[in-house]
């Protein structure tokens, strides 16, 4: 079968933003059509998001440090893609921001395993006072941050906790980085560097109107799992329950532990409730021994609910068009979407219907291992930052 030519596939919004989407294994040629159209639409700053089945991270930024070596950037690999076209795997794209209307600056924080969180948010707070002096103190007061974080690096929690804290009320959505559910080496990406064990942090100054939001679709129910063995540090759960961990959850879900699957996972997360909001902690995968990896921290304790699905079609449409209302009409989406959602989209037979509100409400992004969301890491989410048609007056 032949492959679609998507190699030369633009987008340009009416904010100025312009999308560059292809399914072509050439980062070469993908890193030339990203120069062109910097050029043409006078950008300052591209954000990166590719599927490694595609392209490999190095060569892509060897690419870019030949054909657009001026181009500042930042971004991760993928568990997916969001296109203009729709729910996308095996893609690389890329959103280029207007110098006219987006003032950034970015930092990679290397080695989380390690890294103190004091050092992160001092970090951030050092981001912040150079984005200050760009742009000027009234300027500084419409910003956003993202964050790209690896999402096998166990730190996500810590790590946007950190972040946070040195933000000052400054919104922050990111997504975790991803590899195509291999669970084996994640890669980030920013202005020549290839790392892992790492975090990317963007802060964005912009005059067009935005919204940052979030959405999911699971209610609690009143089936429990406690927490009786684990390891934190891997996100490993051993027991509910006193019970080994994926034969109690298989019950709770009325199945058996040999029948678990990535579907069974996604179709029926487990939620834990945080100052009154219940937010996912999703299970990634079995284990031989009937163990359970999470993709979100867990510890010996926690108390956690078997969530019931609802109409995933329905919660993201009425956030879409919530967003629509506080941006006054939407121009384009910045949106990560977890890998689970994706499947549970397939299983449930609404993948398409998925897509087409994404593609209609103008979504670019990716499928992540995790989402963050202000001072939360979360899973089974959709978090994403609306900008408006128009400027905002001023």
């Amino acid at each position: 079968m032949r492959r679609r030519q998507l190699a030369s596939s633009s987008t340009r919004y009416a904010s100025g933003l312009s999308a560059l989407t292809t399914d072509e294994p050439d980062p070469d040629s993908f890193a030339q059509a990203i120069a062109a159209e910097a050029a043409i639409v006078d950008a300052g700053f591209a954000l990166l998001f590719f599927s490694q089945s595609l392209v490999d991270a190095a060569a892509l930024a060897q690419a870019l440090k030949l054909h657009a070596p001026s181009l500042a950037y930042a971004g991760c690999s993928t568990a997916g893609e969001i296109t203009p076209q729709g729910l996308e795997e095996g893609h690389a794209l890329a959103l280029l921001l207007p110098s006219a209307s987006f003032s950034i600056v970015s930092t990679t924080v290397e080695n989380l395993s390690s890294s103190g969180m004091d050092g992160i948010t001092g970090e951030v707070v050092e981001l912040r006072r150079l984005l200050q002096s760009r742009v000027g103190r009234e300027r500084a007061k419409s910003v956003f941050a993202l964050c790209f974080i690896d999402g096998l690096s166990y730190a996500e929690e810590a790590v946007t906790s950190a972040i946070h804290w040195g933000l000052d009320d400054i919104p922050l959505i990111g997504g975790s980085a991803g590899d195509d559910l291999k669970f084996e080496t994640t890669s980030l990406i920013s202005n020549g560097k290839v790392t892992s064990d790492s975090a990317i942090i963007v802060l964005v100054a912009t005059e067009i109107p935005f919204h940052v939001f979030k959405t999911d679709n699971f209610i609690p129910t009143d089936e429990k799992l406690v927490v009786t063995a684990s390891d934190p540090d891997h996100r490993i759960v051993r027991e509910f329950n006193a019970t080994n961990a994926a034969e109690e959850y298989a019950a709770s879900v009325g199945t058996v532990a040999q029948a678990l699957t990535p579907l069974s996972f996604a179709s029926h997360p487990v939620v834990v409730k945080v100052a009154g909001e219940y937010y996912c902690r999703s299970i990634q995968r079995m284990h031989v021994d009937g163990s359970l990896s999470f993709f979100c921290a867990i510890d010996d304790g926690v108390v956690l609910s078997i969530a019931q699905p609802k109409n995933m079609v329905e919660a993201t449409r009425a956030a879409l068009e919530d967003a629509e209302r506080k941006v006054g009409g939407i121009d384009m989406i910045l949106g990560f979407d977890c890998v689970l959602r994706r499947l549970d989209a397939r299983n449930r037979q609404v993948y398409r219907d998925i897509s087409e509100l994404y593609r209609t409400n103008k979504v670019i992004g990716f499928g992540t291992y995790g989402e963050q969301y202000r001072s939360m890491h979360l899973n089974q989410t959709f978090t994403g930052i609306a900008f408006g048609e128009r400027r905002a007056a001023g």
